[in-house]
């Protein structure tokens, strides 16, 4: 067998909203000396009635691989699920001819856990920033505790997050 030389592991980034870009930025600014970064923008970024927030990931000069629009206008149940099937699709794609050796999310939001499952379907690697967390009455609990059970990976932001991960069958480790 062929030793591959100067093989950087491809991680594959994801991002949908100003709030957990402003988390990510930074991460991605580290580990892209050491790794081939392939950021792709998505959700709120890419939405100009969500103020085209792509604008501030451009004035920050990190490279994006690919955007995705998805019509986020329609927050019906009929609306959402038709943005989830979309995106499942969209990402099935990307991740067929990318092959990313990790995917890295954050949060909780739909389009994330869209990417997700069509991660999990390629047998990509997952981790998962922010489980464990909660929001009073929101979809977003089923999404990120769904994202959660879905990844390999866990970074919390607080012991007691740690502890509800593992609640949902994840290892301590």
């Amino acid at each position: 067998m062929k030793k591959m030389k100067n093989y950087r592991k491809k991680i594959c980034i994801i991002t949908s909203s100003r709030a957990e870009f402003g988390l990510l930025s930074r991460l991605i600014k580290k580990i892209q000396i050491n790794f081939v970064i392939k950021l792709i923008v998505t959700g709120s970024h890419v939405s100009k009635s969500f103020g085209n927030t792509i604008n501030e990931i451009n004035k920050e000069n990190i490279k994006i691989f690919k955007t995705i629009k998805l019509n986020l206008n329609d927050d019906s149940e009929k609306g959402i699920s038709n943005v989830i099937s979309e995106t499942i699709t969209k990402f099935e794609k990307i991740f067929r001819t990318l092959k990313p050796d990790l995917l890295i999310v954050l949060g909780d939001r739909y389009e994330i856990f869209s990417a997700v499952i069509a991660a999990s379907i390629h047998r990509i690697t997952i981790a998962h920033i922010h489980g464990g967390e909660t929001t009073v009455n929101s979809l977003d609990n089923y999404f990120r505790h769904s994202i959660s059970i879905m990844s390999h990976l866990h970074f919390v932001a607080h012991e007691k997050y740690k502890k509800r991960v593992i609640s949902l069958g994840k290892n301590p480790k």
